[in-house]
């Protein structure tokens, strides 16, 4: 084989890995957004898709959206927690207005609640969920209502949410 055709077998092999680099890349790229295993953890409610921060411990609850001066209106926060019971939300250094929804350990809406930011951001004002619950959604205030969420509607959980059994207890 003389050089003038091994050069262009090289060129030849060396557009075929970049092609198969590329399409690899592509393909990657598009099975990101595709609902896979990369995709974040979601709420859906009525068909509305809320992408939420998790609040698995109790220092991540404690701080929950406090010092948030603005929030998207497709983002939100999902509180886990490791039991049911009655929980209380207030709304201690906030800056914007929030909703909340309380869901029981069934993953029904039990409460919804529009919480006002107070003027000197304390948290005295408390939001109760009156029953047993396992899951609270905080979103921008105006979300739940808009999205048409009522009481008994079915919550579904997506991505990687961790079981509630392995929220970590309050102290």
């Amino acid at each position: 084989m003389n050089a003038s055709v091994t050069c262009r077998l090289i060129q030849a092999l060396v557009r075929r890995l970049v092609a198969a680099l590329v399409m690899g890349v592509l393909l990657y790229i598009v099975g990101a957004g595709c609902g896979g295993e990369s995709a974040g953890p979601e709420v859906i409610i009525n068909q509305r898709r809320w992408s939420v921060e998790l609040a698995v411990t109790f220092l991540q609850r404690y701080q929950g959206l406090s010092g948030r001066a603005n929030l998207a209106e497709d983002v939100g926060m999902l509180f886990v927690y490791p039991d049911a019971r009655v929980r209380g939300f207030c709304m201690r250094g906030c800056l914007i207005p929030l909703d909340v929804a309380f869901i029981g350990s069934d993953l029904r809406v039990v409460k919804i609640c529009t919480m006002s930011v107070e003027p000197d951001h304390a948290g005295r004002v408390i939001y109760s969920s009156d029953v047993p619950i396992q899951y609270v959604l905080e979103v921008r205030a105006g979300g739940l209502a808009r999205a048409g969420v009522a009481v008994g509607d079915k919550v579904l959980l997506q991505g990687k949410i961790p079981d509630a059994a392995k929220a970590a207890p309050d102290p």
